[in-house]
């Protein structure tokens, strides 16, 4: 039993290591490394001018102390024909469960005491103890093993394992790992959810009813409706909107918001294959240049938004407004030639 869970655990992590060199490549390595040394030198400026007024310091400790107690999940590899075909060795899977549910927590708590030893200096720069650090730590350990047996509750009822919810917590949780893959490759594996927002159908009434138009009355419906297009959307915004706030450095800034605008144009590429699940499609009678244009009009107008909501962020915070130029140029390079170049590809 515990044989075949070690062979999921395998295959899965073998997944991800094959979705990782696509994350990991050149082109990242070197941003992650300007990106770390411009955290240092930045996590060195604050240590050595440390403010006077110590209450942000607090609060910024307090909600990542939260952060990272809440991080983490239990990894138990259950798949959807379990409940069925494991019923009987019911008893032997409770044993194992809380085997997970301890190595999860050894793991988290690692990490959790991992990240929360690089803050040390600021600690000692608040005038703790050394030993008041370590009981601190201690402490959060604590909470995150009560935060993990809270997780760990839904997994059992009183009749004994509660399938359902195991099996969906797993789902739930590869599912995350994957589309964190998915922004920089095409993944498979991945399900995702539909929900119909009214307050949005709106924006549909404002397409041109014509025959042409068909394919984008139904990709901006589903990008509207889909789970992970609107959401990534409104996530990628945020993170624009404030690191073009919090950042100081403009031209760091501009680098970030690129990419995090061809991280959104390459996830809304997805749209263009929304519906070819959907055979009766191949009836329309409609040239596939109507498609690859309505594909093309829905991912634009989207990114057109958020990029101007990014610059207006960047008008009000950017303290070198010349790297707004930055900004406009890539958006330019993304949907006047990296855009079409994408879609043809997906057509041929």
């Amino acid at each position: 039993m515990r044989a075949m869970f070690f062979k999921r655990k395998q295959d899965f992590r073998a997944q991800c290591i094959k979705y990782l060199r696509y994350v990991l490549n050149d082109h990242f390595i070197l941003f992650l490394m300007v990106f770390l040394g411009f955290v240092a030198v930045q996590y060195s400026q604050l240590l050595r001018h440390f403010p006077q007024e110590h209450l942000p310091i607090w609060i910024a400790l307090f909600l990542l102390s939260i952060v990272l107690v809440l991080m983490g999940r239990i990894a138990t590899y259950f798949e959807k024909p379990d409940n069925l075909f494991l019923l009987a060795k019911e008893e032997e899977l409770r044993d194992y469960i809380k085997d997970q549910i301890k190595k999860s927590f050894l793991l988290w708590g690692f990490v959790q005491t991992f990240l929360l030893s690089l803050l040390v200096p600021i600690f000692m720069a608040l005038g703790w103890s050394i030993w008041g650090f370590i009981l601190y730590a201690l402490l959060l350990l604590g909470v995150k093993g009560v935060v993990f047996q809270q997780k760990s509750q839904k997994f059992f009822s009183q009749e004994g394992l509660d399938w359902r919810s195991i099996i969906a917590y797993e789902e739930r949780r590869k599912q995350r790992i994957l589309q964190f893959y998915a922004l920089f490759a095409n993944v498979k594996g991945i399900s995702s959810s539909v929900k119909r927002r009214a307050y949005l159908d709106m924006l549909v009434r404002y397409l041109p009813k014509r025959q042409n138009r068909t394919w984008d009355h139904l990709f901006l419906r589903s990008y509207l409706r889909n789970g992970d297009f609107f959401a990534l959307t409104l996530r990628l915004l945020l993170l624009s909107v404030l690191v073009i706030v919090f950042l100081p450095q403009s031209m760091i800034a501009a680098v970030f918001v690129s990419l995090f605008q061809y991280l959104l144009l390459f996830q809304l590429l997805g749209i263009y294959e929304a519906y070819d699940y959907q055979y009766l499609t191949n009836l329309f009678p409609l040239e596939e240049a109507d498609k690859l244009g309505g594909a093309r009009r829905v991912i634009t107008a989207v990114g057109t938004i958020t990029f101007l909501l990014e610059l207006v962020a960047a008008l009000l915070f950017f303290n070198e407004k010349i790297m707004i130029l930055v900004i406009v140029g890539i958006y330019a390079l993304l949907y006047a030639f990296y855009l079409p170049y994408k879609l043809n590809r997906l057509v041929d």
